[in-house]
């Protein structure tokens, strides 16, 4: 097994260059990002390091192969190629899933099929069995097929690297944590800023700030598939895991403020926070909107208010984006708003300064931008993105 692999990171689309970003802050090198998917090259201590610390990446995943086939014939020959052996033993179990998009071989189950029937044939010329029992630790195999080209890969992380482990409960239509991560990215969210969302609902974009201010790194309090595979030894696992820790700021001024109209969503702000190891830095309260006021400034508001597809219908949801300009729209905070609503921009009252495209979920959002006046977490010139 070569040394020097091809490790993949999926993201949410849009959040490619932020995911780009924290490779390069983490010293990776030959970093390329394309739709939804970020590469780069490094070693299995490094992939592990990626689960670690990566906060908008939805798994990391070790590229093997990448090939043409538009028949099962080629399917079957490209896949028997690659050298399985390096990463899976006679005992371990090796299941296939995998997707076909634009592509002559669409049908998903009869690719999985063929994929799996070709990792057998190539195992059994190293192993002398004629049956796999696969009751080892899982390497996952996964196959993405898009326009013909194949792409074979094994999964690293298990289950997605969303699940940091603090959000056991979820308020209704919750905001996924690696896009909660992304926006605290975007709003450039610094270990001494003042972090407000006034509809927090299970408190995830406020719980994504601080971790991200105190740089906590999102994977430490669980366990990777990787770590499973016996090909690094513990002692190099532990060694990467205490350089991760010892990154933590815990002297950071960090503070922020979480309120929301329902009791409910301000005690699953508690927990999750408490559960995150954060509880402290956050301050959470019971308010409607309309009452809502920084209780420092300058700030940084992020919020994803109720909108007609999630909790409230349309007119519902205007009425609250005009409220939120009454109340929101200061000259001494930044607001950074997550909606489908093509109309935010007239109904809140005024142009955003910029604005993403970003996904929550399949639905199609925008990421409203108002910077405040001299604010700190203006973006330079190399950091603007595209309207």
């Amino acid at each position: 097994m070569s040394d020097r692999l091809t490790l993949a990171a999926p993201c949410l689309f849009g959040l490619e260059s932020v995911l780009a970003g924290e490779m390069r802050r983490l010293g990776m090198q030959d970093v390329a990002a394309r739709d939804g998917r970020v590469t780069c090259k490094g070693t299995l201590a490094d992939a592990f390091r990626l689960n670690l610390q990566l906060r908008t990446a939805e798994r990391v995943l070790i590229d093997l192969a990448s090939f043409e086939a538009k028949s099962f014939e080629a399917l079957f020959q490209g896949v028997k190629a690659v050298p399985w052996e390096d990463f899976i033993g006679s005992s371990d179990a090796f299941p296939v899933k995998g997707w076909s998009l634009h592509s002559v071989l669409h049908s998903v189950p009869d690719c999985q099929s063929i994929v799996k029937k070709a990792v057998v044939e190539r195992l059994r010329r190293c192993y002398p069995v004629e049956w796999f029992e696969e009751t080892g630790p899982v390497r996952q195999i996964q196959f993405a097929i898009h326009k013909d080209q194949v792409t074979l890969s094994l999964d690293t992380s298990g289950p997605g690297l969303h699940k940091r482990g603090y959000r056991q409960l979820s308020a209704e239509a919750p905001i996924k944590e690696t896009l909660a991560a992304g926006i605290v990215d975007l709003a450039h969210v610094r270990g001494d800023t003042v972090v407000c969302d006034p509809f927090c609902g299970s408190g995830t974009l406020v719980i994504e700030a601080a971790l991200h201010a105190l740089r906590i790194p999102p994977g430490i309090g669980r366990r990777f598939q990787l770590e499973r595979w016996g090909q690094l030894p513990q002692k190099e696992l532990e060694g990467i895991r205490q350089e991760a820790i010892a990154g933590v700021r815990r002297d950071a001024g960090f503070a922020g403020y979480a309120s929301d109209i329902d009791e409910a969503a301000v005690r699953l702000t508690r927990e999750n926070a408490a559960k995150a190891g954060i509880v402290s830095r956050l301050t959470v309260w019971k308010a409607d909107i309309a009452d809502f006021l920084p209780p420092r400034t300058p700030a940084t508001i992020l919020c994803n208010p109720p909108y007609g597809e999630r909790l409230m219908d349309v007119e519902q949801a205007r009425a609250l984006y005009r409220t939120m300009g009454r109340v929101l729209d200061r000259e001494d905070v930044s607001l950074y708003v997550i909606t489908p609503d093509e109309e935010f921009e007239r109904i809140f009252g005024r142009p955003a300064t910029r604005r993403r495209k970003l996904y929550n979920g399949m639905i199609r959002c925008q990421l409203y931008m108002y910077f405040a006046a001299g604010g700190k977490n203006r973006p330079t010139g190399r950091e603007r993105s595209a309207r």
